[in-house]
């Protein structure tokens, strides 16, 4: 195959050293906005472990998707890199969004029981769950977000 042909996708043209923790509109297809919710600071060599990629790829998927914007979250789930989340929302304000990943990320913080789908016959590694670790990495980016204005841009 002829690499000259080949198109890079929309999330290698942009650059991760300008990168920072946040939300980001990654990019709008028709009524369909990727939004790229960056936990990390690429290349900083703090990645996401898969416990708490996976545990909070449960508990913020359940929360979104019984939210409000239930019915418009089309995908939420952790970066190849480890660095983050994306987030598929379908016909919503960014400021909908961030209120409702907000929203979700302190119930999270305050969830009290089992983690969602962290049974055998819920999910093909449940043995990779954490509460507590889901918990840490949601309070840690609900700071962040809290800490400065989300422009939504890179």
């Amino acid at each position: 195959m002829n690499n000259s042909v080949i198109n890079k996708i929309a999330s290698f043209e942009v650059d991760h050293d300008k990168i920072g923790v946040g939300i980001y509109v990654s990019r709008i297809d028709g009524d369909i906005t990727t939004y790229d919710l960056r936990t990390r600071v690429p290349n900083s060599e703090d990645y996401l472990d898969d416990v708490t990629m996976h545990s909070v790829e449960h508990m913020l998927a359940t929360y979104l998707r019984n939210s409000a914007i239930g019915e418009n979250v089309i995908y939420f789930g952790p970066m190849g890199c480890r660095t983050g989340f994306y987030l598929l929302t379908r016909n919503l304000s960014n400021e909908t969004v961030l209120y409702e990943l907000k929203l979700a990320l302190q119930k999270t913080i305050n969830h009290q029981g089992e983690i969602f789908g962290g049974t055998k016959k819920e999910c093909g590694n449940y043995k990779c769950l954490s509460l507590e670790s889901a918990k840490i990495e949601c309070k840690k980016y609900l700071d962040a977000l809290n800490q400065k204005t989300q422009t939504f841009t890179y």
